[in-house]
């Protein structure tokens, strides 16, 4: 169906040529109650630690999620890269992919610029503790000197900057949905995000179909 749909977004030219992936995570709460109720309420040992994770791959210019992965949250992003850009290049040759430093490392760099034909990606850098001034791998050395203080304004800053449409995604997708799970289970709550997102789509090519 996710397939489907997103071939239909093609057609409707919601992607366009040269089309712009960005990876980021949010945390769906497995209850009604919110975090800040929840802190309030710590004294009931009310414990919300844990939540659903879902990492998603979406266009920058459309909000359309092209690839989604779900985990059991709090964890690190960065091994979903692979999964994400792997989905991602089953509906389309990105031009560009956007993640922030979370996603940080060589391989991720190579996955999508070897592996899926991105032709940029930017991904500022760890530091990893103090880390080392000037990295020794290729892409990784890339990223100094496109991070380097420059004028605000400048391409670069605004070529990044669009990263934060994964923010907006998330932000629509959660004032339409809601931002908590029904399921009891890991699995179901699996199985209800991957449903969310196909909604998300489902919505959006609606609204374009209009």
């Amino acid at each position: 169906m996710q397939r489907r749909v997103l071939r239909r977004a093609r057609l409707r030219g919601l992607i366009g040529a040269k089309p712009e992936l960005a990876l980021d995570g949010t945390g769906l709460d497995s209850r009604y109650a919110s975090r800040h109720y929840a802190r309030r309420n710590s004294s009931k040992r009310f414990s919300m630690r844990r939540f659903t994770l879902l990492a998603v791959a979406c266009h920058t210019q459309s909000h359309l999620i092209i690839a989604a992965e779900v985990a059991v949250g709090p964890t690190n992003e960065s091994p979903f890269f692979a999964d994400l850009v792997g989905e991602a290049g089953q509906h389309a040759v990105w031009d560009r992919l956007l993640a922030d430093a979370a996603y940080d490392s060589e391989a991720n760099h190579a996955v999508a610029r070897d592996w899926y034909a991105v032709r940029a990606t930017v991904i500022p850098l760890n530091r990893r503790g103090n880390g080392r001034r000037w990295p020794q791998t290729k892409y990784r050395r890339q990223m100094v000197r496109r991070f380097r203080k420059r004028p605000k304004g400048s391409r670069h800053r605004r070529v990044y900057g669009q990263r934060w449409q994964a923010e907006s995604v998330f932000s629509r997708n959660k004032r339409l949905l809601g931002s908590a799970l029904r399921g009891c289970s890991d699995e179901s709550r699996e199985r209800e995000c991957l449903l969310r997102v196909l909604t998300h789509n489902l919505m959006l090519l609606a609204a374009a179909e209009n």
